[in-house]
């Protein structure tokens, strides 16, 4: 037997021995009689599946020390920033730079992450062939999807269409978009065509950032829905942000919430950003700027949600840790009866997993061994807590582990 962990405690509180074979669970039962090479004692701490992170920008993370301060704090300036560092950037410094989240996420348990890689005239392919080197670095220890992002626009910015192409080819596995950053709503639905159909010459999933902005003039969600039933994309297609969908009166909000339901597109909420970001010029009441969390869960989407940013442009902060985006999730879109906290806990967890499409993910015998064991005994305790990984488990060897010292094996 590879590996035996001993006195795990499960979400619901059952605590289990769990049986490791060949980078597999091949038991999980109150006792195990026999041994094996490698014995965890998790003394009754909390026991998971992994962390997934599916909305983050590997691309620009920790460039906030290296550009010039975001004076009105708003995503419009957050973009107009980056124009002149992108323009600077390196293979070798963006993997240095992303390669510190990512060792970062793996030792606080995540071990699959969706990132987004802008896609533009202005850094060219620059971001994809960093964030591509990144993965191949990392090919062994995290799971890397990649979305070619077109944050300045498609028809806005000429020349992006063949490179989104470029991006495909190079080996991004998801394409991404950005309709409301268009100069017309006519140009917003080229946009969204655009995307699917680049998505289907290729077969990829798409993860669009949609109507990240508080005016209720925008209204890509909409086009992007439609979009996915037409050419049958059900399942595959992600909205990101969606912080106009709050802006929406209740009779549109409910109307396009029914079409997401009906094209079964998952949802991501992105707090830690768009709570620093959206409303920056309002006076009192200052909108919240995230997206109708509980009514979309109420109606049966999937909603997960991601770190985003660490150190940017766009949010001067960001840990690499999925329990702190949880717990400030958990505040903005006040999930704080008890099967809300659970819910929250799932939106890191399978929801998440189900964003990414992850077919073999979970905690249960026949999945892969990969675990977290966290400083806490509930899952509460862990949310408002934030405590350490005390073991981080990839198929079934120990990638992380936290005694006096750290241990690293990656």
């Amino acid at each position: 037997m590879q590996m035996i962990i001993r006195n795990a405690r499960l979400r619901n509180g059952e605590i289990l021995d769990i049986a490791i074979k060949d980078g597999k669970i091949v038991a999980m039962v109150p006792e195990i009689a026999y041994h094996a090479e490698r014995e965890i004692d998790a003394k009754g701490m909390l026991t998971t599946a992994p962390f997934v992170d599916p909305h983050i920008h590997l691309d620009k993370v920790n460039i906030l020390d290296s550009v010039r301060p975001n004076v009105s704090g708003t995503l419009k300036e957050a973009i107009e920033i980056i124009w002149e560092r992108k323009k600077q950037y390196t293979v070798d410094e963006i993997v240095a730079r992303a390669s510190d989240v990512v060792e970062k996420a793996i030792m606080n348990g995540t071990l699959f992450m969706r990132t987004h890689v802008d896609v533009d005239t202005i850094g060219g392919l620059k971001p994809l062939e960093g964030i591509l080197a990144l993965r191949e670095k990392y090919k062994d220890v995290i799971t890397l999807q990649v979305v070619a992002f077109p944050q300045e626009g498609i028809l806005k910015n000429p020349g992006c269409a063949d490179l989104m192409r470029r991006a495909m080819e190079m080996g991004a596995d998801i394409v991404g978009g950005m309709p409301a950053n268009e100069a017309t709503p006519d140009d917003s639905r080229e946009h969204v065509r655009f995307v699917f159909e680049l998505a289907q010459a290729f077969d990829a999933d798409v993860d669009m950032h949609v109507d990240e902005t508080d005016d209720p003039f925008y209204r890509t969600l909409e086009m992007v829905a439609d979009e996915t039933l037409r050419v049958g994309w059900q399942g595959r297609v992600t909205a990101g942000h969606t912080c106009a969908l709050a802006a929406y009166d209740d009779h549109y909000a409910n109307y396009v919430m029914d079409k997401v339901k009906e094209a079964e597109m998952h949802m991501i909420t992105n707090p830690l950003t768009n709570l620093m970001l959206q409303g920056r010029l309002d006076k009192q009441p200052i909108r919240r700027g995230i997206t109708r969390v509980k009514e979309l869960l109420d109606r049966g989407v999937n909603v997960s949600f991601g770190q985003d940013c660490v150190r940017d442009t766009f949010y001067p902060f960001g840990s690499a840790d999925m329990l702190q985006a949880a717990f400030v999730t958990a505040h903005a879109a006040q999930l704080s009866l008890p099967h809300e906290r659970e819910r929250v806990f799932s939106m890191c967890t399978e929801d998440a997993a189900k964003v990414m499409r992850l077919g073999s993910y979970g905690l249960t015998v026949g999945a892969p061994a990969n675990i977290v064991i966290t400083e806490a005994k509930t899952i509460e305790e862990a949310i408002a807590l934030q405590p350490i990984r005390r073991y981080v488990v990839k198929d079934g060897e120990v990638l992380w582990a936290r005694k006096i010292e750290g241990i690293r094996q990656f």
